[in-house]
């Protein structure tokens, strides 16, 4: 089986999207690394942006089975090993250029690691990536049986040490960790719903996306409440102008609105066809 194609052999547009969406990020950093646009810092800004696409394709695989479950489209399953390897590529990639801008001195890595705790988490990420990585393909699923499903659930407590890794490194400003942090939120109150037998009609995403937004909100909150002496109040009133720009709240607030959306939509065609079938006999 090519990556572009299915289990049949056939051409999987669905698979081949997953693909150019996993090496253009790396593309497009290779680029401006080798023409000069990250300069002065080049390998230290590469790793930088390295990381927060291991990050992003991490939220991504783990949004993705809720997705399948709203939208009713098994093919998403087609790509999940795809991203979540993707995640894994992305984050060795992101700890090679930490070496790399070290000058290779892996006696200072391990002591980095050891003694700097946003680097310790960020290495058992790493670590337990490895395992699910090397474990994802289908003689691994079936040699392990049963044990597979087990093993890879430790995926979500990966997520939230490589968004701890993310916040600790972002130190001040964690817009952007915020965001992921509040994407993964949402897509883990998809799977409660499930879990729960919850059914995923448009007014209960539309509750999931209020939820994940009031999460978000909350976690930024704390978040500066608890780390750093900017006033959190400041930062909560901030969600309520659009003069700077979108907060993470909003943003997720408006992603979950957009995916009730077009759930909503989705099963209002079949629900019309069949009316105009009926109102014609």
């Amino acid at each position: 089986m090519m990556l572009w194609t299915d289990r049949q052999g056939r051409f999987s547009p669905i698979k081949t999207a997953a693909l150019v969406l996993a090496v253009t990020p790396a593309i497009v950093i290779a680029y401006w690394f080798f023409t000069g646009a990250l300069l002065p810092l080049s390998i230290k800004n590469a790793l930088h942006l390295v990381g927060d696409w291991a990050i992003r394709f991490l939220v991504l695989t783990l949004a993705l089975t809720p997705l399948q479950r709203i939208f009713n489209y098994p093919k998403i399953a087609l790509v999940r090993r795809m991203m979540g390897v993707t995640a894994f590529a992305y984050a060795f990639t992101h700890f090679i250029l930490y070496i790399v801008n070290v000058k290779y001195d892996l006696a200072f890595v391990a002591s980095e690691i050891i003694h700097r705790f946003y680097l310790t988490i960020g290495f058992v990420a790493l670590l337990g990536l490895s395992a699910l990585a090397a474990t994802s393909f289908d003689s691994a699923v079936r040699k392990l049986g049963a044990r597979w499903k087990t093993l890879h659930r430790i995926v979500y407590g990966l997520a939230v040490l490589g968004l701890f890794h993310y916040y600790l490194q972002s130190k001040i400003d964690v817009t952007s960790a915020t965001l992921m942090a509040g994407l993964f939120l949402l897509a883990m109150t998809v799977r409660v719903m499930v879990a729960k037998r919850i059914g995923l009609t448009p007014l209960y995403l539309v509750l999931a996306a209020l939820v994940g937004g009031l999460l978000t909100a909350a976690v930024e909150f704390a978040w500066y409440g608890l780390a750093t002496g900017i006033p959190p109040n400041k930062i909560l009133l901030a969600n309520l102008s659009v003069g700077f720009g979108l907060r993470p709240a909003v943003i997720v607030l408006l992603v979950g609105l957009g995916v009730a959306a077009i759930a909503a939509f989705k099963n209002y065609k079949p629900a019309l066809k069949l009316n105009r079938q009926s109102a014609s006999q």
